[in-house]
């Protein structure tokens, strides 16, 4: 939901889910709703309820989070990052993940 939205989208999500996997809301056994501001109080990365870190935009895809050679090393031998705070940005499920561990293996 946007920043700033306060009300309660489950049932407008779940419509459409269900328009494209009918029979979808018969197997929804629970659910709990979070609001963009109750996310961002409970982890202060997630600014206003954005669990992306940030804009996906054409800087952000290559520079997050910050300019660097290798944005998965985190400065410490053995640690790395890998979240949707790196290159290629959130959405991109994997990929991360993938790009950190390539980090760690070259470093070795």
């Amino acid at each position: 939901m946007p920043t700033g939205y306060t009300g309660d989208a489950t049932e407008a999500v779940i419509a459409q889910i269900e328009r494209f996997a009918p029979g979808f809301r018969e197997r929804v056994v629970a659910k709990t709703s979070t609001g963009p501001a109750e996310l961002e109080r409970h982890n202060a990365n997630y600014l206003g309820g954005d669990i992306g870190g940030g804009a996906n935009d054409p800087w952000q895809l290559v520079m997050r989070p910050r300019a660097s050679a290798n944005p998965y090393s985190l400065g410490v031998k053995g640690l790395y990052l890998c979240s949707s705070s790196t290159p290629p940005g959130g959405g991109v499920h994997g990929m991360a993940g993938f790009h950190a561990a390539r980090a760690a293996v070259d470093d070795l």
